[in-house]
């Protein structure tokens, strides 16, 4: 599947008109239901085999941030072969209590994995607790951005964003 093919895939899937609240606040009379991308095989496979040239170089580990950013960073995973872990939104209170699972991420550069990045609330949020158990973080890559193209808030905090697709391509190319 090519480029625009994999885009026109993804948008036939996914993409819901109505009134929607997103993570951010904000309101939209477009969604993306990622969840209906990601549970396609062939789609997630072939949305992994695009984003695996979008890895650093330097990457060590994956980070999937819960819930749409881990099976995203599974599929990458396979495809690169590179470790990764499971974010979740808060450290769990049983068990090991921890809040990422999977690969040992300490000193290790980890590249974080969304699947939609609106305003990058989550990504902050999660990179922010990821570095403070010692990964050291750059860079992040989502398969949808369909923010305003103004990445401030995450060149704020050190991160280049790297997006399979934009909403603008997506709808230009469907």
């Amino acid at each position: 599947m090519n480029r625009n093919e994999l885009a026109k895939s993804i948008y036939e899937i996914s993409h819901l008109t109505g009134d929607f609240t997103l993570r951010s606040g904000l309101k939209s009379t477009e969604y993306f239901d990622k969840y209906r991308f990601e549970a396609q095989p062939q789609v997630l496979k072939e949305i992994a085999n695009h984003m695996k040239d979008l890895i650093p170089a330097d990457t060590e580990v994956l980070a999937g941030l819960e819930m749409g950013g881990i099976p995203i960073a599974t599929a990458l995973s396979l495809v690169s072969g590179l470790p990764c872990i499971f974010v979740r939104k808060e450290a769990k209170t049983y068990g090991t209590c921890q809040l990422a699972e999977g690969y040992d991420f300490a000193n290790k550069k980890v590249c974080v994995i969304e699947d939609v990045i609106t305003t990058g609330g989550q990504v902050i949020e999660s990179t922010a607790e990821l570095r403070k158990r010692g990964a050291n973080i750059s860079n992040v890559l989502c398969v949808i951005y369909r923010g305003d193209d103004s990445y401030d808030k995450l060149n704020a905090i050190d991160l280049k964003l790297s997006a399979l697709f934009t909403m603008a391509e997506l709808k230009e190319i469907s």
